[in-house]
C-alpha cells in the first residue's frame, strides 16, 4: 500500500516538474523575441461619446522592424461582438505594413462607415483594435469606451 502510493507520488511530482519546466523555457523564449519587437499603441477618439473618427497610433520602440498585419476592429457590447479588419482608409490599402524601428505609423479610422454597414454598431459600447504581425503573433490591443454605460 504504502509502496503504491510512493510511486504514483513520484510520478505526479515528475509530471508537475516537467510542466514547469517546460513553462519556463516557453516563457524565456517569449521574453525575448518580446524585447526585439515592442511597440507602443495609441488609440485616441474625436469626441467623449459616440465619436466619428478614431486614431490609431502606432511607434514602433524595439530594436528590430516588424512586419504589422491587418488591425482587428472590434465593437463589442456586454454579450456581442463584431470584428473587421481594417485595410486602409480613403480607398489605399496600407496593411501588411513594414514599420522600421524608432517610425511612426497614424491612421485615421471613420466609424461611420461601419455604421452605415450596420446599424445595430451605434449601440456598442467599446471599440478595441488588436495589432498583429504578418506571422499571426499578437503584438498589442488597445480598447477605448464609445458611449457610457451602466458600468462605466
Amino acid at each position: 500500500m504504502l509502496f503504491t502510493f510512493l510511486i504514483i507520488a513520484v510520478v505526479i511530482f515528475s509530471f508537475v516538474l516537467r510542466n514547469l519546466i517546460r513553462k519556463n523555457k516557453k516563457y524565456t523564449r517569449f521574453h525575448v523575441i518580446s524585447k526585439k519587437t515592442r511597440l507602443e499603441t495609441e488609440l485616441t477618439k474625436n469626441r467623449t461619446y459616440f465619436p466619428d473618427f478614431l486614431t490609431l497610433t502606432i511607434r514602433n520602440t524595439g530594436r528590430s522592424a516588424v512586419d504589422i498585419d491587418r488591425p482587428l476592429l472590434t465593437f463589442e457590447t456586454f454579450m456581442m461582438k463584431r470584428n473587421f479588419r481594417i485595410k486602409g482608409t480613403d480607398g489605399y490599402h496600407f496593411y501588411p505594413l513594414y514599420l522600421e524601428s524608432g517610425k511612426t505609423h497614424s491612421l485615421r479610422i471613420d466609424l461611420n462607415r461601419f455604421y452605415i454597414h450596420d446599424k445595430q454598431l451605434k449601440r456598442y459600447s467599446r471599440a478595441t483594435i488588436s495589432i498583429f504581425s504578418v506571422q499571426g503573433k499578437k503584438l498589442d490591443r488597445k480598447s477605448i469606451m464609445l458611449r457610457k454605460t451602466f458600468f462605466r
